[in-house]
This record gives structure tokens, sequence and C-alpha cells, in this order.
């Protein structure tokens, strides 16, 4: 596990967004796993002022609420639309989010699995944690062999999400999402964490015990993860300087590798 501490949120999107370039760079048809919520909007800014070619691209996003209309402005589809697809030439096509209004729902998931891998497997899967500690939305206690499979909701995560709707209450309670298992099959995962309400979960996802109360922290068995703070999500970690240490030690060919 890379531990890569910026000054700010937005340096540390910009490590992030040259990764990703990287890897298009280097394998124009990469498949990659992408993540919704506050957390990604500045790496995805960062990634369409790049202006990189999309169009051989595959993606696959975490994770979607069950139940709301697709077009509704707190869905998963209409965020990655509005912050990412609409202003890159990505192909329509290529581009895969999980139905949360599919008819029958196990199934979808069993296909989104068998997708997944009909693509050859996702090259770079882009995450970020809740402050309990979930990725997707697996949360504390979820198998850490799951797969793409309906999850209920914790009344933290609802209260978490409550500020992208007018209240708790229009937060759905059920979400389809990939499973920690399909998570761990990326061929390299990064993680973005900002702000101090993530510091503990960033702690006991690179310091602390492996642990499904804190889902993240089976990272800690993947071969390839890089994980990107600022400041404020890094202030908890006991070994903070030896990671700065490690990473400005790099050669500057390798840091966005």
């Amino acid at each position: 596990m890379e531990i890569i501490i910026q000054k700010n949120s937005q340096q540390a999107a910009d490590v992030g967004a040259r990764i990703i370039r990287g890897l298009i760079a280097a394998k124009p048809d990469a498949v990659i796993g992408l993540a919704t919520g506050s957390t990604p909007v500045s790496m995805y800014q960062r990634l369409i002022e790049m202006d990189l070619d999309w169009s051989q691209v595959t993606t696959f996003n975490l994770d979607e609420y069950i139940g709301l209309p697709k077009e509704h402005p707190q869905t998963y589809h209409s965020f990655m639309w509005e912050n990412l697809f609409n202003h890159i030439n990505i192909d329509p096509a290529k581009v895969h989010i999980p139905d949360g209004n599919a008819e029958d729902i196990p199934a979808h998931c069993s296909a989104y699995e068998k997708a997944i891998a009909d693509a050859g497997g996702i090259d770079l899967q882009v995450l970020g944690i809740g402050s309990d500690g979930h990725i997707g939305f697996n949360e504390p206690t979820s198998s850490l062999a799951s797969r793409t499979r309906i999850k209920t909701l914790t009344e933290r995560t609802v209260q978490d999400n409550a500020r992208f709707f007018s209240s708790a209450e229009e937060v759905p309670r059920h979400v389809i999402t990939m499973g920690i298992g399909t998570i761990m099959e990326a061929r390299t995962n990064l993680l973005l964490a900002f702000g101090d309400n993530k510091a503990d979960a960033v702690a006991g996802m690179v310091e602390g015990p492996i642990t499904a109360n804190n889902p993240a922290t089976v990272l800690q068995m993947h071969p390839s993860v890089k994980v990107c703070l600022d400041e404020a999500a890094a202030m908890k970690l006991e070994r903070a300087d030896y990671y700065r240490w490690v990473y400005e030690g790099k050669p500057e060919w390798q840091r966005d590798r």
C-alpha cells in the first residue's frame, strides 16, 4: 500500500489524475472502475482538463441506489454524466453503471460481474472511503469475499449522504454495490480520502488490523494500492512522516505509476 500525502485535496486529486493519465497512455483500452460522491469530483475535473483520449476506455461504476428514477439528479448515473462523461470522448456503449431499477436485481448483479470478467477485469479501480471505513457501499461487517449484490445502508451512511438530498428521509436505504471480492480483483486500486472526518477510517485502513468492521482494511492484502490523502485525512497516521519520506524519495518517472 503506497500512501501519498499531499498538502491539500486538490494536490492529492492531481496525483490521482496523473496516475489515471499514465494508465490510459500505456493502455488506451484500459478498463477503469469509477466512484462517485464528493471526493473524486476534483480528480474528474482535472482529468477533463487533461483532454485525454477516452475513446477506447471501458468503465464500470462501483454502485448505484435502488429505486431512484435513472434521471434523478442524485443517481450515480446522473452524477457520472454530469461530472465526467459529458465532458470526455468516451463511447457510451463502454460505460457500465449498475441499474437500480432492474426488474431482477440479483440477476442484474450477476450479469454485472460477468460483464467485468468479459472486459478482461478492471485495470484500476477508483475508491473513496466512508467515515466508517466502507468502500463502495460495502458497510461494516460486509463479507471480505463478497461480490456485486444488494446492500442495506447503515444509518450512519444515510446521514452522511443526506447532504445530497433535501432530507435523510429521501436517501434510499438499498443499493447495488460491487463486492469487496470484486474490488480486490482490480489490478490496482486508487483510493482518495480528504478531510479530518476521514482520518479515523484512514488510520484504521492503513495501520490497523484487518477487520470487517473497517472493510477498507482488506486493501492491506492487495498487491497494488495507491492512497492519495490530504493532510487532514492523514492526521492520525502514526507513520505519516515515513510515508512522506518514501514518496518524496521516488524518482520523478515513477511517481505517476
